[in-house]
């Protein structure tokens, strides 16, 4: 299921939420004109790495590997969901909140991953931690607002609509 909107209109221009979104893409446009090699060490230099977080190097990726992304699937269906979900939450909670909220569920993700693998040196990266927290925050609080979702099974392909808390809950 891939949102492609919701009815739950925002009173202001999510400016936040486009920024972040045009430096996701700005910087996943810029990770396609790397080299093989230069790809390989612009992901080790700013993906967090759990066991360099651990040993207390390289904090700076903890911030950096939210602005990330592996591929264009992933860079896609994470702006997607930004793009639907993000304008809600950062209308309710105002740019400033928002920033602070969207950072902090992105570091959350991060700490979650390093809990897990402390010793792991494979990279982590992506916006998916920090939207996760969007989501979250928008089934908390809009958890009736209806959703329009592209939903494709097979040959089956229908735009349907469903509420908040089924489509996020999925």
């Amino acid at each position: 299921m891939i949102p492609l909107r919701d009815h739950n209109p925002s009173k202001s221009t999510p400016l936040l939420t486009y920024f972040i979104i045009l430096l996701n893409v700005f910087v996943f446009l810029y990770m396609l004109t790397l080299s093989e090699s230069q790809l390989h060490d612009y992901i080790y230099s700013y993906s967090v790495i759990p066991a360099d977080i651990v040993k207390g190097i390289n904090l700076h990726t903890l911030l950096t590997s939210m602005f990330l992304h592996g591929g264009l699937g992933h860079i896609f269906g994470n702006m997607i969901f930004l793009h639907v979900f993000g304008d809600n939450i950062e209308d309710k909670l105002g740019k400033i909140r928002f920033l602070f909220f969207y950072i902090a569920s992105g570091l959350a993700a991060s700490f979650a991953q390093i809990a897990v693998g402390p010793g792991s040196t494979i990279p982590n990266l992506g916006a998916s931690g920090a939207i996760a927290g969007v989501m979250g925050g928008y089934i908390l609080l809009f958890p009736h607002a209806k959703v329009d979702v592209l939903f494709i099974w097979g040959f089956f392909i229908r735009i349907l609509q469903f509420p908040a808390y089924i489509m996020l809950g999925y």
